[in-house]
């Protein structure tokens, strides 16, 4: 196991920062981290006096916060590109349920999270929700990189991985939860019921209710497919939200993943709840979902994130793209040029992530907060000229990112892991890959 490059103090100068997702850029700044947070920071002017610090020169670079992907299934690295162009039932009931019940296995979550977390990193995105089977080794991957993470424990009303029987499922979840809360101020467990139509209301009503004594995140799939009203288990509604509504699942700390199909009713319900919705346009695009309605849920008050889904259907995990592609969406679907600025969906990525993950002081660059940080080479023809922050949606990539802080750990320097060894990673998916009969 690596250990992440940790200094009390890291000074960045002649820098360009851009603190959060509507102020302007500020250019010719100095930041200070000591431990684990941002100190201060100011024009180089007053740069302070820091023999005892770590020095890393900013020119031609910006310092952004990094980038919360509030949606992932990590494990499923490995299924990259195994079943492309089928639409969503097809997909997932002939192909990657399939693939998971003979491939799944602790050794493969593992390193498959691993591998994803690298990815991850290197684009630029300092912390992941995942939600997966054998979810105590995926937290252990993320810790072990340096990453900050909400891993959920997967719940199913099926035989899964790690849980053969599934009147164990909420017992698994539990011990899970007990196993990783107040273990490392990085990672904070919770839960994910996969769907109302692959657990049945008591088994939704028992996982909400193990997350609320827990006090934690309760991640669901919902209004993902136009169909998905036919095959909900037992329906107490007559839309997959007002059966959750029904259920009395929605509040504040359930976070809904997908809500593509929905109507005014549906969203008001969501609305008054107070819970979010995550959106995973690169994934929606591939299957063929549909195209979220995001202002229409900003209009009814509808808190809204930002994911990239798992990699089985994506295939990428370039959290710069989703936002690019959140934004240019919504301009299609109303063809309208102003229907989310690029602000909203820089947004989505930084501090509205870290608010319907429940994450305190992360996600911009303000004094006390977490020093969870980017450092992407502006010198670089497609990021020139800079007139504003919309070129971190419009014009970067997870590519351009050289430098990225943790927590206040250098786990990326000059695109070089400090955290981990990436070959290793690499070679160990290309085995699980080879022996799994299924790729």
């Amino acid at each position: 196991m690596h250990t992440p490059s940790r200094l009390s103090k890291v000074l960045i100068s002649n820098v360009t920062l851009a603190t959060s997702p509507r102020t302007p850029l500020l250019h010719g700044q100095w930041l200070l981290i000591e431990g684990n947070t941002i100190h201060s920071f100011g024009e180089m002017e007053e740069i302070p006096s820091t023999p005892d610090a770590q020095h890393i020169d900013g020119t031609g670079k910006i310092v952004m916060p990094g980038l919360i992907n509030a949606h992932n299934h990590c494990a499923m690295s490995l299924f990259r590109g195994l079943a492309d162009d089928l639409e969503l039932s097809e997909w997932l009931n002939e192909h990657i349920f399939p693939a998971e019940a003979n491939n799944v296995t602790p050794e493969m979550v593992y390193w498959c999270s691993k591998l994803a977390a690298a990815e991850m990193i290197l684009s630029g995105t300092t912390t992941v929700a995942d939600g997966y089977f054998y979810e105590n080794q995926a937290a252990r991957a993320f810790l072990e990189t340096g990453m900050r993470a909400v891993p959920a424990q997967g719940i199913i009303d099926f035989p899964a991985p790690g849980v053969p029987d599934p009147t164990k499922n909420i017992e698994a979840a539990e011990n899970f939860l007990q196993e990783w809360q107040n273990r490392d101020q990085r990672i904070t467990p919770a839960l994910f019921a996969h769907s109302p139509y692959t657990c049945s209301p008591e088994t939704l009503q028992r996982a909400k209710a193990l997350a609320q004594k827990y006090h934690t995140t309760f991640f669901i799939h919902a209004a993902e497919s136009r169909h998905e009203q036919q095959i909900l288990l037992n329906p107490q509604g007559s839309s997959p939200i007002k059966h959750l509504a029904a259920l009395e699942l929605l509040d504040n700390e359930t976070v809904l993943i997908h809500g593509i199909w929905l109507d005014d009713a549906d969203r008001e319900l969501i609305s008054k709840s107070l819970a979010g919705i995550v959106i995973c346009p690169s994934s929606h695009f591939k299957l063929a979902s549909g195209i979220a309605e995001v202002p229409e849920m900003e209009q009814q008050g509808i808190r809204t994130g930002l994911g990239t889904d798992g990699c089985a259907s994506n295939n990428n995990l370039d959290m710069f793209q989703e936002m690019d592609l959140l934004a240019k969406s919504q301009k299609l679907r109303t063809l309208d040029a102003t229907a989310l600025p690029a602000s909203h969906a820089l947004r989505a990525a930084t501090t509205g992530n870290a608010a319907l993950l429940g994450l305190d002081k992360v996600g911009k660059i303000a004094t006390g907060y977490k020093a969870d940080l980017i450092l992407l080479d502006m010198q670089q023809p497609h990021l020139q000229p800079c007139y504003s922050q919309d070129f971190l949606v419009y014009n970067a990539t997870g590519a351009d990112v050289e430098t990225v802080i943790i927590n206040g750990d250098i786990v990326l320097k000059e695109r070089e892991f400090t955290s981990l060894d990436v070959e290793e990673c690499m070679a160990e998916v290309r085995t699980l890959a080879r022996t799994f009969g299924a790729l």
